[in-house]
């Protein structure tokens, strides 16, 4: 359940070939910066190399008050827009939109993410066509800084050596406004979280989380 296959079609980033390393997704996080250094000095003309270690496509939109940090990959038809904050290590796929003020850090976003209006996303991976509301963000350090565990009513804590992880969001997952998905947080295929929810752990493929409660429930 929080495997790789079970949350992401991999034929939707460019990171295709890394994520299939890996039995968890978390795993990606640790050397996702050397990994895009390599994977753009491979791409085509169709990229431009803006600044060192900043891959841009021709048919991306990027806005003049957007920040792109070294290294990142933007894809095509993708914008980028006004104050936008990409501090790197950041994998940006086709036809996605970051929105205004939107930071993000140690990422990778498959084609068809949206993160539109004031989201922080960090030290996280966002599936296909996944989509977070105005205000939501991935809360990606504990409190009280120990490393995280992703922590699911249905099965044992898994380790995972990591002091910094935010989210993993599978495939067409829908994150309501001004959520909070905390540390380790793992959202399955096609599941919704309501607005203003306080998330963590696991919340199972095609399931609602509702609201302050934690309620989650089968959609019907």
């Amino acid at each position: 359940m929080y495997q790789i296959s079970e949350l992401y079609d991999l034929d939707h980033t460019l990171a295709k070939d890394y994520l299939a390393q890996f039995e968890y997704p978390w795993e990606a996080l640790k050397g996702l910066k050397e990994y895009i250094v390599q994977l753009g000095q491979t791409l085509g003309d169709e990229y431009e190399e803006r600044s060192e270690h900043v891959w841009v496509h021709k048919d991306a939109a990027v806005f003049p008050s957007a920040y792109l940090g070294a290294p990142c990959i933007i894809g095509p038809n993708t914008e980028v827009r006004h104050c936008a904050f990409i501090r790197g290590s950041a994998i940006v796929g086709a036809d996605c939109v970051v929105g205004n003020s939107v930071e993000l850090k140690n990422v990778i976003l498959f084609d068809h993410v949206q993160v539109p209006h004031y989201n922080y996303v960090g030290d996280s991976i966002l599936g296909y066509y996944s989509h977070m509301g105005a205000g939501s963000i991935t809360s990606n350090v504990k409190s009280d800084k120990t490393l995280v565990k992703v922590h699911s009513a249905e099965a044992d804590d898994i380790e995972t050596g990591l002091k910094k992880f935010g989210a993993m969001l599978g495939d067409h997952v829908e994150v309501g406004c001004n959520s909070v998905l905390n540390p380790g947080t793992v959202i399955g295929r096609n599941s919704n979280i309501y607005p203003t929810s306080c998330v963590r752990g696991y919340v199972p493929e095609g399931s609602i989380w509702k609201t302050h409660t934690g309620e989650i429930v089968s959609k019907e």
